[in-house]
């Protein structure tokens, strides 16, 4: 039986690879994006491209409004068919130190980051299937210190303990939900900072699998846990990041 999954920051990078991971795997997927239309109807292309089915849904998070007209949105189009996987990836970041971080880049972060995808799934849970999958895409930021993302890292703590009491909550209805937190990956996003060598390299090194990640690397656990594979995995946080920040590497 076909599956209806909503992917949200869709457009590019994480969340793309993750939208044709499920498409590959014969998902009918929304493709959510809060404002690069473009971008994000490249993404439904390259699904179709490859045979898969996917469409486009726009809602810019942070505004009012947001989540509702997500929700309805992905509910007309999925209608009886109900939803059978919601992966929660859009997000924003900050490099701001404690010192910088303003009360409004705050209220920001945890509005998106945070705020956001909690009213999501609480809109959305109503229309989730028995056996279906709810997945966050943290960060591993919430086991390491980084001055600089400090915000961002408290964000990503509080979407993170999301998942055990949701696990608990929807468990009954064979309903699992994990977070994937990823360290870096090679996107457009962080692609300035990879491009400086010594960045690069500093990164890698930190690495025990030596390399810097790609979005199908987290891709593909995410795949993991929507499909059938994952169905005994619940309320955990599953670190894909290569082994980053482990320890001294000898």
């Amino acid at each position: 039986m076909t599956k209806n999954a909503l992917v949200t920051g869709a457009s590019r990078g994480i969340g793309r690879a993750i939208a044709r991971r499920l498409a590959a795997d014969g998902a009918v997927v929304a493709v959510h994006h809060g404002g690069n239309e473009v971008a994000a109807k490249e993404t439904v292309a390259l699904i179709e491209d490859a045979g898969g089915r996917a469409f486009a849904v726009s809602a810019r998070f942070g505004e009012a409004g947001a989540v509702d007209r997500l929700a309805d949105a992905v509910a007309e189009a999925f209608g009886d068919g109900g939803l059978d996987v919601l992966v929660n990836n859009a997000g924003i970041g900050s490099h701001s130190t404690l010192g910088e971080v303003t009360e409004e880049e705050l209220d920001r972060l945890l509005t998106v980051n945070v705020k956001t995808p909690m009213l999501l799934v609480q809109r959305l849970v109503p229309m989730l299937n028995d056996g279906g999958r709810v997945v966050t895409v943290g960060s591993m930021a919430s086991r390491i210190a980084v001055q600089s993302q400090i915000a961002y890292t408290v964000s990503k703590a509080a979407v993170e303990a999301l998942a055990p009491t949701l696990a608990n909550e929807l468990g009954r209805r064979g309903i699992t939900v994990n977070t994937v937190a990823p360290g870096p990956i090679r996107t457009d996003l962080t692609e300035p900072l990879l491009a400086i060598p010594e960045a690069a390299a500093g990164l890698t090194a930190m690495t025990a699998l030596g390399r810097i990640g790609e979005p199908e690397d987290v891709a593909d656990v995410v795949g993991f846990l929507a499909g059938p594979g994952g169905r005994w995995i619940t309320g955990r946080t599953l670190d894909v990041s290569g082994g980053t920040y482990l320890g001294p590497i000898a």
